[in-house]
This record gives C-alpha cells, sequence and structure tokens, in this order.
C-alpha cells in the first residue's frame, strides 16, 4: 500500500481531532500555499486601492501610476503658513483658477507627509479622499483668513506637464514647519512649481510693511509672530533735548529717504543706533515715534525670549528691507565679555553674527536700546558697521519736565501753576510725569462727578510732591524717580545679568 503512514489522530479529552506534525515536504508545500495567498491578498487590495477614489484622483491627473510619482518638498518657518497659502493661490489664479482643492481623509493624518498617505491609501491603508483642511491665520492687527492646513490641488507646471500642489501647515504631532509638495511625474516640472510658488510668496508676503514682534502670538496659526499696530506719533509727541531727535531722524529716516542716491554714490545703508539712558526717559517712546514716521518699513521687535530668534528675524529683515529691527533691553545678552567668568552668553554672538550677517547695502536699521550703556559688549558698541550712531536719552531739565506735563495734560483743562511742580520733579523721568498726570486726573475726577472734561489745578503740585516722597520706594525705581541699588536686579552685591556668580556648594552628610 505504500510506505507513507496514516497520521495518528487524537481526539482528546474534548472530542477535538488534532493531526501530529507535518513531514517536513508538508511544511513546504503548506508554506508555499500560504505565501501564494498572501501575494493573492496583496495584489487584491492593491487593485482595491488603485480603484480608490483618492489614488483614481492622483492617477488620473498626473497621467501615471502612484510608483511613478515624484515627491518634491519644501519646508518653511511655522509662521510662513500663510505665505505659503498666498502663494498657492496666486500660482492657481494664473494657471488654474477653475482647480478646487481635495484632502485626506483618515485619523491619523497629522503623522505622515502626503506621499506617504498616499502610498499607504495605495494599500488601502488608514487614508481615502476627503476634504481639504482649513485653518485660521492672522494677517493684520485685526485681520485673519482661512489657509489651507492639510490639502491638494491640481494645477500644470510652467511647461504644461500635469502637478498636484500640496500643503500641510504646522500642527502638534510633526516637526514645527510648514510644508510645500509638489508631485509629477517629472521632477524638473516638479521644482519648477515649487520656485515659483516660493517667487509668488515673496511677491504677496503679508509681512511687508507691517510691525511684527517676534514671540508667542495670541493669532492663531502663525505661532512666534504677532501682527502689531503702527504708531501714530508726531515729532510733538516726542520731548527731548535740542538736537537730539534732529540727529535720530538724519541717521535713521534720512538714509531711508535718500537710499537710492546713497547706494549709487558708493555708500552703505545699513544702520545701527543705540539708544542709552535710564530706565524711563523715553527710548521706546522714540522708537515707537520712529515706526509712525516710516509707513513703509518693516519693523521687527524682539525683547524677552523672543531675542533667541534674532538670526530668523535679521533674515527677514534683508527679505523686506527697507526694514527696522529693534532689540530691547540689548544689555541682557550683549554685556562686557570681560565681566564673564564663565561660558559667555550664546545670544551675544548670535546677535553679532545677524548684525554683520546683513549685507552693508541692504536698507535695514538695528536700533538698540539699554539702560547700561556702560556694561554692553565693546564689539557691539564701538565697531562701526554694527552700533555708528548711540544717542543718550536722559532724564528731562526742567524745559523738558514742562513739556512733558503740557504733553500729558493736553486731554485735560489744565490750569496749575506749573512752576512748583516742574521744581518738585527735579530728576525724575517722563513716566514718572506721566504716571503723575494720571494721579492728578484721576483725583479731579473723583472729586467731580458732572462728567466733564477733568480740571487739573493747583493739587497738581501737592500730587508730585506726594509721589516725589515715594522715589527711594520700589514704586518710584520702577517709575524712574531715582536709579535704584546698584548691582544685579537683586540689588547691591548680587551678579549682574549673564554673569555667572562664583556659588560655594557645600557637600551635607546626614
Amino acid at each position: 500500500m505504500g510506505d507513507k503512514t496514516a497520521p495518528v489522530r487524537d481526539y482528546g479529552d474534548e472530542g477535538v481531532e488534532a493531526v501530529g506534525e507535518l513531514s517536513g515536504d508538508e511544511a513546504k508545500a503548506l508554506a508555499g500555499s500560504l505565501r501564494r495567498l498572501m501575494q493573492l491578498t496583496a495584489n487584491l487590495v492593491e487593485q482595491d486601492g488603485e480603484a480608490a477614489p483618492l489614488i483614481a484622483r492622483v492617477r488620473d491627473h498626473l497621467g501615471c501610476e502612484l510608483a511613478e510619482v515624484l515627491s518634491v518638498a519644501t519646508r518653511f518657518e511655522t509662521w510662513e503658513h500663510v505665505n505659503l497659502h498666498r502663494g498657492v493661490e496666486a500660482y492657481l489664479a494664473e494657471r488654474t483658477p477653475e482647480a478646487q482643492w481635495f484632502g485626506v481623509g483618515g485619523q491619523h493624518r497629522g503623522h505622515e507627509d502626503i506621499m506617504g498617505m498616499l502610498i499607504a491609501a495605495r494599500h488601502s491603508v488608514g487614508y481615502g479622499l476627503g476634504s481639504a483642511d482649513y485653518a485660521t491665520a492672522a494677517v493684520g492687527p485685526q485681520d485673519s483668513v482661512e489657509v489651507v492646513q492639510l490639502g491638494l490641488v491640481p494645477t500644470t507646471a510652467p511647461d504644461g506637464t500635469p502637478v498636484l500642489v500640496g500643503i500641510r501647515g504646522p500642527n502638534d504631532y510633526g516637526p514645527p514647519a510648514s510644508r510645500l509638495e509638489v508631485l509629477a511625474a517629472d521632477r524638473a516640472a516638479a521644482r519648477a512649481v515649487g520656485a515659483e510658488i516660493e517667487r509668488l510668496m515673496r511677491e504677496h508676503d503679508v509681512f511687508r510693511r507691517q510691525v511684527l514682534a517676534f514671540g508667542v502670538s495670541e493669532h492663531r496659526g502663525n505661532e512666534l509672530v504677532t501682527f502689531l499696530p503702527r504708531p501714530t506719533l508726531d515729532a510733538d509727541d516726542v520731548v527731548l533735548p535740542d538736537g537730539v531727535l534732529d540727529s535720530i531722524e538724519e541717521h535713521v529716516i534720512g538714509i531711508a529717504e535718500h537710499s537710492e542716491r546713497l547706494l549709487a554714490a558708493g555708500q552703505h545703508l545699513k544702520r545701527g543706533l543705540l539708544l542709552h539712558g535710564p530706565p524711563g526717559t523715553g527710548k521706546t517712546h522714540t522708537v515707537r515715534y520712529l515706526m509712525s514716521r516710516l509707513q513703509n518699513c518693516t519693523v521687527i521687535l524682539l525683547t524677552g525670549q523672543a531675542m533667541r530668534l534674532i538670526g530668523q528675524a535679521a533674515a527677514l529683515a534683508r527679505r523686506l528691507q527697507p526694514s527696522m529691527v529693534v532689540v530691547e533691553d540689548v544689555d541682557l545678552v550683549a554685556m562686557d565679555r570681560g565681566f564673564a567668568n564663565g561660558p559667555t552668553n550664546p545670544l551675544l554672538f548670535t546677535l553679532l553674527d545677524a548684525m554683520d550677517g546683513v549685507g552693508a547695502d541692504a536698507d535695514v536699521t538695528f536700533v538698540l536700546t539699554t539702560n547700561r550703556a556702560d556694561e554692553l559688549e565693546r564689539a557691539l558698541a564701538d565697531r562701526p558697521g554694527r552700533v555708528d550712531l548711540a544717542i543718550e536719552v536722559p532724564r528731562p531739565d526742567a524745559d523738558g519736565r514742562r513739556r512733558l506735563i503740557e504733553l500729558y495734560g493736553r486731554g485735560v483743562d489744565l490750569r496749575a501753576d506749573l512752576d512748583p511742580v516742574v521744581e518738585a520733579t527735579e530728576g525724575v523721568t517722563a513716566s514718572f510725569i506721566k504716571e503723575l498726570l494720571r494721579r492728578a486726573v484721576l483725583n479731579a475726577v473723583r472729586a467731580d462727578g458732572a462728567g466733564g472734561v477733568p480740571v487739573v489745578g493747583d493739587e497738581l503740585a501737592d500730587v508730585a510732591r506726594a509721589m516725589a516722597g515715594e522715589r527711594a520706594s520700589l514704586t518710584g525705581v520702577l517709575l524712574g524717580g531715582s536709579d535704584g541699588p546698584r548691582g544685579g536686579p537683586g540689588g547691591p552685591g548680587l551678579p549682574q545679568p549673564g554673569l555667572e556668580p562664583h556659588v560655594t556648594r557645600y557637600r551635607y552628610s546626614w
């Protein structure tokens, strides 16, 4: 009957038939059958995927199978999302204004790039045809627009080759960037589309002629950049010693107004302005006046933790010139390296590199403010091309204090004799006088419930004398009524910002 024996059948305690171990030939045959089954299953799944609406949409427009599609991707900073959207929309308006956006549906679409999702959809894994996702992005202090967060749109390359343009905005799961993906059967066509979109992004740049603050933005979709309203100030709103404002205007505004003729004469345009003086004397107010005068200038403000973005800010300033980069309290990152016992603050080198990296022919102004000019890094303060004009903004003299009282009292009926007020405020700052007027007006409003224009009389001198008594207190220091203790922020003998104190460490045993 043959050499093979029937397998031993064991029905066990449960009455279920169990077959003994397979022979080598039987195992190979079974493995081959399973492999053919898996291949057949994969082929059927792939055929279903190829017929899926998402893959069919891509294949039908590009005119090739998904395996032949190339992706050319470009990453941008997160805050460029709105510009990326505007660049793509401008491209579509020129070539395929009737094109309609579509999206990719799927629970995990926030984790993969567009090409990766299409490949997964081809194998019927997790993704399908859906609607484009939209987000909101700011385009001004009060205005915002809808932008594509994740979507694809069919269009053509400059040479007529069909392409798909994809946008992926910043998301919570992937790297902090905005991403442009161009899909096509021809790499050169895809690269040409990407280059044209980048050109249109710069042509339609939403940041141009705006006032921008780097930091954490309150506007959704444009993290790290906030749009600020441009101040409206006249020269009469700035109280400085005679000739000071004229020097500032000549250096910053004069060069801007005659930039073309200066360049033609072989002169450089990049300039640096350092405003120094005690806190509260009007350095920031002077900067606001410059922002008001330079209506066609892009302004980028950096303060606090945002100073770490000085490199990106300088690059943006080069792109959007004429521009002005304002770094407030620069002494926090640019103190003299001779004072440091430990590693120098790396932000100092970033600041110096950013200022040096802007070409001399760039119409870019760096405006730095500090309360401690004597402690600034010498390489920053002394070298021409980084800072070429340093202006002291001092405490106001008697005439300046009188003008400040009149300035901050413009909205009230000011009947006070100003001589005793000027005398009582000797040595104070503009911030001090501004608060003086507010307290006096508040007292007048409380005293008169008629609701008319507040009348401020000779009681203004009493308020001034009362505030003068506070000058040694913390309130007085904060308002610029006195210099406050020297040393670090905590008081005498404590370290200055940027210095590494010597700390004795003790080892305890219990």
